[in-house]
């Protein structure tokens, strides 16, 4: 019988933390039309209307939620140009930049493991 490499044992406290991380992170980034807000950001700055017409089926208001939530926490900056006109864009933050692997590993992961949702077709 082959004999598998000894694996460093993880402690509770080890444990609480990562789940502590893992609670925060869903609890953000698990509220419907987070991802793709964040999806969408990755290809540059936009507008709010460039977004809602991005992400189809996000209401305006769930839009605005969405927006100021990431915003709150840090990872999109909203940036107010003056004028005339006035203008509103997002762009992610560098922790936002930083979340994009993980986003894109996230995808590719469902892509392979998850079927697609029917109400989908």
């Amino acid at each position: 019988m082959a004999t598998s490499a000894a694996r460093p044992r993880i402690g509770p406290d080890e444990c609480k933390r990562g789940d502590a991380a893992l609670t925060r992170a869903f609890t953000l980034l698990g509220k419907r039309w987070s991802g793709p807000v964040l999806g969408s950001l990755g290809s540059g700055p936009a507008g709010f209307r460039e977004l809602a017409r991005a992400i189809d089926g996000v209401s305006d208001s769930v839009l605005s939620d969405r927006l100021s939530e990431l915003t709150k926490h840090g990872l999109i900056a909203r940036t107010v140009d003056p004028g005339p006109p006035v203008t509103v864009s997002y762009e992610l933050t560098e922790s936002g930049r930083a979340l994009m692997p993980a986003l894109h590993q996230i995808s590719a992961w469902a892509q392979e493991h998850l079927p697609p949702d029917p109400a989908d077709s």
